[in-house]
């Protein structure tokens, strides 16, 4: 929030005081807000009280109380201290989250990625199915010819690749033509499993029915969001548009992000990363774990846990995402930027996750 912005929520905060009849002045044309001076606190202060306290027959002090609980919750506002006589300190929420939806708004849908083979993934090398390191040329995967172990096999691959790690995939048997065509595999060999240690071969619960009449993205999130022992539910849940559905949850929450970037701009504003207000703080918690979620996904061969992890962004967005446009006459302001950034950089990480999954992200739902 720019001192401008603090300037006129002040003024704002006055103008309801006022109009409830908890103050009798006419309110200033502006309001000065600087550094907290000698015995102030937090990051503006703003002598406000002090102006009006003569005009509305009250001391300082109980009007600086009295506008205190008006600003109290602002957006962008985290605390306000009365010290001295009345002087209002008003403290903002902290910049940190900025520069995380920077980096993820910078970075794409690659966000959480690392550049090219060979390096680490943040949390150590990525190791071998015995626990050892793996080669950083070439990690093998291996499964049976089976078609959640191969749907498996394929997300894990994009994921390990995304980590900065070459792989290769091989299959105990030819995939059925439909798996590659509809389900979307790709497998490099058709081989029967190597001898080595170095090669990891997957083998989870396998499907209890043939997915591939759910189409791509439903069956391949019916094989992948659960784990590895537990057995698929392959049914009509997963085509249902209903909250009950956490691939709708996903797809939902992204398709929402990328309208409200559009009707921002028909209101004439577009994303500027900012502070957020503590309601947010779940979302940027797990906006910020993506990068370790998708090196533990890797590490462990388990495509599930990034499945889990989008859930997670969500649910922890889409409460947000109704907050984001002005509403009525109000006008856009720094802190619907900064929220339309953090919808842009939620948003983001669906796409970049559900890419990962080899499951699409529509604009439109």
């Amino acid at each position: 929030m720019t001192p401008a912005e603090l300037s006129r929520t002040v003024l704002h905060a006055v103008r309801r005081a006022v109009d409830a009849g908890q103050l009798s002045v006419t309110p200033p044309e502006r309001v000065v807000v600087t550094p907290p001076g000698p015995g102030g606190c937090g990051d503006y202060a703003t002598n406000v009280a002090l102006q009006l306290a003569r005009p509305a027959g009250r001391t300082p002090l109980g009007v600086a109380e009295v506008l205190r609980p008006y600003l109290v919750g602002a957006d962008g506002i985290t605390d306000v201290v009365v010290t001295g006589p009345g002087f209002l300190n008003i403290s903002l929420y902290d910049t940190a989250p900025a520069a995380l939806v920077e980096e993820i708004l910078r970075r794409g849908t690659r966000y959480g990625h690392i550049e090219g083979p060979g390096e680490g993934s943040g949390e150590g090398p990525i190791e071998a199915s015995d626990g050892h390191p793996a080669r950083r040329d070439t990690v093998r995967l291996h499964c049976p010819d089976e078609v959640r172990a191969v749907v498996v096999m394929d997300a894990t691959a994009r994921i390990l690749r995304s980590q900065g790690v070459r792989v290769r995939t091989g299959c105990d048997g030819r995939p059925a033509p439909e798996w590659q065509d509809i389900l979307g595999v790709d497998v490099d060999a058709s081989e029967a499993a190597p001898a080595t240690s170095a090669a990891a071969v997957l083998r989870p619960v396998p499907a209890p029915a043939d997915p591939v009449p759910l189409g791509r993205d439903a069956a391949r999130w019916a094989l992948l969001h659960p784990a590895a022992h537990d057995l698929p539910r392959i049914g009509d849940e997963h085509l249902v548009q209903r909250e009950s559905n956490p691939l709708f949850r996903v797809r939902y929450a992204h398709a929402r992000s990328r309208a409200l970037l559009r009707n921002a701009s028909d209101l004439g504003f577009a994303p500027e990363p900012g502070a957020v207000t503590a309601d947010a703080q779940s979302l940027l918690a797990a906006l910020a774990d993506h990068p370790r979620v998708l090196a533990a996904a890797a590490r462990h061969r388990a495509p599930d846990r990034l499945a889990r992890h989008l859930v997670t962004v969500a649910d922890a967005a889409l409460p947000l995402l109704p907050t984001v446009l002005p509403r009525g006459a109000e006008k856009p302001s720094a802190a619907h930027r900064a929220r339309l950034a953090l919808a842009e950089a939620a948003g983001t990480v669906l796409a970049g996750g559900l890419s990962l999954l080899g499951i699409d992200a529509p604009d439109h739902l």
